[in-house]
């Protein structure tokens, strides 16, 4: 093979498998909504189970279900047959994913947990087959071809079956009312987690709280800068009221227009109505300002009144960026 027929055979998957799940919209149907709503009222978990490829995605599966709300467990077909059953409990309901749905593991499984009387909701790319004529509910991932040149290996198939499981993942949430809020629970790790539950208050506390008084002199003004180390101060009354921000920017721009600065004041430098953050708000809220506004800080406030900054640096360094 060259490159371009490399490059061909990667397009020509990805066509196929993008078509297999366009395809299995037409299965969104009234078993898929009873499928939904048994899940959302089920007082146990979801055991999911497969055999071979479709018990990868069933793991998939699982850690989507879990990571959005729904208790989830995964299975495999045969384990299940060989000691594995113990697991379900009695006010589980199982999803048993088959492409075929013929599979002799599948079978075999499909009578022991049907003798326990729990729910099965089957899975399968053939709507013929044993699982799909003698499950409760059926879910239908057929695909018209595989992405293999031999239409053999598990490809378009799976990746129908991946599709329908996030579907389900997806319906549940919304079914549910699962929000932000619930999803950085799950998530408390690593840069996702951050950025649904770290707030600005975390973060501002860890800086100085450069204020000067409207009256301040500008040597005031630059030793409150330097001190602080984060490039601006906020100007404030007696009383902590915000009423201005000075910036380096500031400093340069009345620098290069010669103003004679023995007497000025901070009154005279700062400019007024800054863009500012609640300290309870999210640190991905603050990022979103600071972007918009093509600035490097932003002042908090807290309980009306000025608090300290939160500096671009400080989102950087947590991953939020």
């Amino acid at each position: 093979m060259n490159n371009q027929s490399i490059k061909e055979a990667a397009i020509q998957t990805i066509k196929l498998e993008a078509a297999a799940i366009a395809g299995i919209q037409l299965y969104i149907n009234d078993d898929f909504v009873k499928a939904v709503e048994t899940i959302a009222a089920v007082k146990g978990r979801v055991v999911i189970s497969g055999i071979g490829k479709s018990a990868i995605i069933a793991q998939k599966i699982v850690a989507t279900f879990n990571s959005t709300g729904t208790p989830a467990i995964f299975m495999h077909a045969a384990d299940g047959i060989h000691g594995d059953l113990g697991m379900i409990l009695k006010e589980d309901v199982v999803i048993i994913i088959s492409k075929s749905g013929e599979s002799p593991e599948i079978k075999v499984l499909f009578q022991l947990i049907k003798n326990f009387g729990n729910l099965i909701i089957g899975m399968s790319g053939n709507d013929q087959s044993f699982l799909a004529k003698q499950s409760a509910i059926f879910l239908n991932t057929t695909v018209s071809k595989e992405a293999c040149p031999n239409n053999l290996a598990p490809t378009s198939s799976t990746t129908a079956q991946m599709v329908m499981g996030d579907a389900l993942a997806i319906s549940l949430m919304e079914l549910k009312g699962f929000n932000s809020d619930d999803f950085a629970k799950f998530h408390p790790g690593g840069a996702l987690g951050k950025k649904l539950y770290l707030r600005v208050q975390e973060l501002y506390i860890q800086n100085g709280q450069p204020k000067v008084l409207p009256t301040a002199f500008l040597k005031e003004v630059i030793i409150e800068m330097t001190s602080k180390r984060l490039g601006a101060t906020a100007v404030v009354d007696a009383q902590n009221n915000l009423l201005g921000i000075i910036t380096d920017g500031d400093l340069r721009r009345m620098l290069e227009k010669n103003i004679i600065t023995e007497k000025i004041t901070a009154s005279e430098i700062m400019t007024i109505n800054p863009a500012t953050i609640n300290a309870s708000a999210l640190a991905i809220e603050a990022l979103d300002v600071l972007r918009t506004k093509d600035i490097n800080q932003l002042i908090v406030i807290h309980e009306n009144q000025y608090a300290g900054f939160i500096h671009l640096h400080d989102l950087i360094r947590e991953g939020i960026i």
